[in-house]
């Protein structure tokens, strides 16, 4: 175990990462492995299963323990959780506005163009 203490949420993003990096699912032992540090076992299963209830992970029963994977990759988890925020709000409206006059112009006008393409691509 690390002396150092993390940043709050450095732990979870550590743990993403390693999961998108290995793009299959692991048990908490295997993620310990690829966390720096390496980070106690039991603090490793707290925060597995903390991303699990927020259903940011799913995951499976390996025998004895659960093997878990992401439920999107950076990018869709980035924007579930600005799709909570929003969710969250009573005046989407203003909270929509607000959120486009504060792109720099090119993000503006990639979002028009994905707005104007019924595909979204």
């Amino acid at each position: 175990m690390t002396s150092a203490r993390r940043a709050h949420g450095e732990l979870e993003s550590e743990i993403l990462a390693a999961l998108w990096a290995v793009a299959t699912p692991l048990t908490p032992g295997q993620v310990q492995h690829h966390i720096a540090g390496t980070p106690a076992y039991t603090t490793v299963v707290t925060t597995l299963s903390r991303l699990h209830d927020k259903g940011t992970l799913t995951r499976i029963r390996t025998g004895r323990a659960y093997a878990y994977t992401p439920v999107a990759d950076e990018a869709g988890l980035a924007a579930r959780r600005m799709r909570q925020v929003l969710d969250a709000e009573s005046d989407r409206r203003t909270v929509l506005a607000r959120f486009v006059s504060g792109l720099a112009p090119e993000d503006e006008r990639e979002l028009v163009r994905l707005l104007g393409d019924p595909d979204g691509a």
